[in-house]
């Protein structure tokens, strides 16, 4: 097996709704996207599921060595084989996929947090560098394109944190900020225990309407004459807006359920939106 017949491998188990923008990109940018999904498939994998913290760390160091020597050496993992003509061809900054691997890192450390602003850092870690390196790849001709990257990549972080309130719970791990929790009266027992109430759901409609604005400011941020090039970001960012709705309009009851979309209209949306820019 090619590395990148591993990561095609690596990038189709996942499910994600990502890949449903990777099969509008031409055949260079779709394999280095591909790689790119894959390599973040792997360092998460490492948090989630590996029960001993200490092997995980362990584990993500040696993830560290293995992007070195994408920049300077023989890597040994498929991914990171793979990922030495990418990073070249589209110079990808090896700080930020060091960031992602931090980003799983603080998984190990921080199940939960105290406001927004610490939450921010991890949602920009696993998140914000992927929408940052994506963009790198898709091509841009206006600095400003970053910004709207960082924040189109916050907007789907946020979105996963809600979609997966009850999914994250059982792992023992609550990303709602408890400052946030406080004012609308929830406590961490009511997440960890699936307790639905009033109070709840007003948190989630909070939480909802964060993430929306989001969306909002990166469109805002996104400059025409880069429009077309960003066209696959803007087909994931179709699909996750519509889960979005979707646990919305379902009720928010996501300590107990899973909200997803078919794959039918997760394509039917990203035809929608490729037409559409």
């Amino acid at each position: 097996m090619t590395p990148e017949q591993y990561c095609q491998d690596k990038t189709a188990a996942s499910g994600s709704s990502f890949t449903a923008s990777f099969r509008f990109l031409p055949r260079e940018q779709r394999c280095a996207m591909t790689v790119l999904y894959a390599f973040c498939r792997e360092v998460d994998d490492v948090v989630d599921e590996c029960s001993d913290a200490g092997v995980a760390r362990t584990t993500l160091n040696w993830w560290r060595g293995e992007v070195a020597a994408v920049y300077g050496g023989k890597p040994t993992h498929p991914v990171c084989q793979a990922l030495v003509p990418v990073a070249e061809r589209f110079n990808l900054a090896q700080e930020h996929l060091l960031e992602i691997i931090d980003g799983m890192e603080m998984d190990l450390d921080h199940p939960r947090y105290n406001d927004f602003k610490s939450l921010q850092l991890y949602c920009y870690r696993v998140a914000s560098v992927v929408g940052l390196l994506s963009a790198q790849i898709f091509g841009y001709s206006d600095r400003r394109t970053l910004k709207y990257a960082h924040d189109l990549g916050l907007a789907f972080q946020l979105t996963n944190i809600i979609r997966d309130v009850g999914e994250d719970a059982r792992r023992n791990r609550i990303y709602l900020p408890m400052e946030e929790m406080q004012q609308f009266n929830v406590t961490a027992a009511d997440i960890l225990n699936a307790n639905e109430t009033e109070d709840f759901h007003q948190l989630m409609a909070f939480q909802i309407e964060r993430a929306r604005r989001y969306y909002r400011q990166a469109f805002e941020h996104l400059p025409a004459a880069d429009r077309k090039a960003q066209r696959a970001g803007l087909i994931m960012a179709e699909i996750y807006q519509a889960l979005l709705d979707e646990v919305e309009s379902s009720g928010c009851h996501v300590l107990k359920e899973r909200v997803s979309l078919t794959p039918t209209y997760k394509l039917w949306l990203a035809l929608k939106a490729w037409w559409k820019n």
